[in-house]
């Protein structure tokens, strides 16, 4: 009886250790949204670039038919294309305003850009293919691929470029789901420009509230306590400008919808009036330009 009693608490201590390791691999393993998109070049829009070009749009049919083959959640590029064409923004003239609203709208985690082309020559024929992932948050690279089917006599490019992506997705795939779980762990990186209005009456070297903390050292804390785990990077400061070049900010709000950083420079706004100053900021991608200024 002895024994069988030390065998079962022997068990029973290990239960909680198991259950934890579990549900952190469970977390980890949590994979991304993916939207695949065509690479558009330079003066060329998204849509001009998926609907003018026959390699492009097999390629990501493809690519997107491997995600699918994995159970990973995609997007389909041309449901959101005439989701933007009804907001009547699909113009020729918006490229860069088009990328973004297609992307912003799909609600994707990762976007994928892709580029196809065509090798021809008489010890037969093979189609190359680039798989480039970003982080729809920030636009930083998080894998890129270059695949080159085996050459084939044949014309029959569809299957070519089947074989340029079954060779390479995935490994690409693999790369994703690495960086994606390190966001998930660490957060994304928001990039925060602090600085005075040149009108002001003050600077960042003024004293704020009863301690006589100077505005700079109370920005900083600021930026400390709002951080996701508290991870920032001064990367340098003056009298009238201090750039946070990491500030790390949560994947997924407290809805659990992706978090915009537009949040946290709405949480900034509420932090200097309460200081008794006002504030004009700029949103430009993952990048928050905030100038604090007199109350009006």
């Amino acid at each position: 009886m002895k024994i069988y009693l030390i065998i079962l608490l022997s068990l029973l201590s290990l239960w909680p250790i198991s259950a934890q390791d579990s549900a952190e691999k469970e977390q980890a393993t949590v994979q991304p949204t993916i939207m695949v998109i065509p690479f558009a070049a330079k003066g060329q829009s998204i849509r001009a670039a998926y609907e003018r070009n026959e390699m492009v749009r097999i390629a990501i049919t493809k690519l997107k038919e491997a995600f699918d083959t994995r159970g990973v959640n995609t997007i389909d590029l041309r449901g959101k294309l005439k989701q933007v064409s009804n907001n009547d923004v699909l113009t020729e003239d918006q490229q860069k305003e088009l990328k973004d609203d297609v992307i912003e709208l799909s609600g994707a985690d990762i976007y994928v850009e892709v580029e196809a082309s065509k090798n021809m020559g008489q010890g037969g024929n093979s189609a190359n293919v680039i798989m480039t992932a970003y982080d729809a948050f920030s636009g930083e690279s998080l894998a890129n691929k270059v695949s080159t089917s085996p050459k084939f006599r044949t014309d029959d490019f569809e299957k070519l470029i089947e074989k340029a992506v079954e060779a390479e997705s995935e490994n690409f795939l693999n790369t994703i789901q690495e960086k994606f779980n390190t966001i998930q762990k660490v957060g994304r990186t928001a990039v925060l420009h602090v600085g005075i209005d040149s009108e002001a009456s003050f600077d960042l070297d003024h004293e704020v509230g009863a301690d006589g903390d100077l505005l700079s050292e109370v920005v900083e804390d600021w930026v400390e306590q709002n951080a996701y785990k508290n991870y920032y990077h001064l990367q340098g400061a003056t009298e009238n400008r201090m750039i946070f070049d990491i500030v790390k900010v949560p994947l997924k709000d407290e809805k659990g919808r992706n978090y915009r950083v537009t949040k946290l420079a709405a949480s900034f706004r509420k932090f200097v009036q309460g200081l008794g100053y006002d504030l004009d900021r700029i949103v430009n991608g993952n990048t928050l330009i905030l100038t604090i200024k007199d109350a009006e």
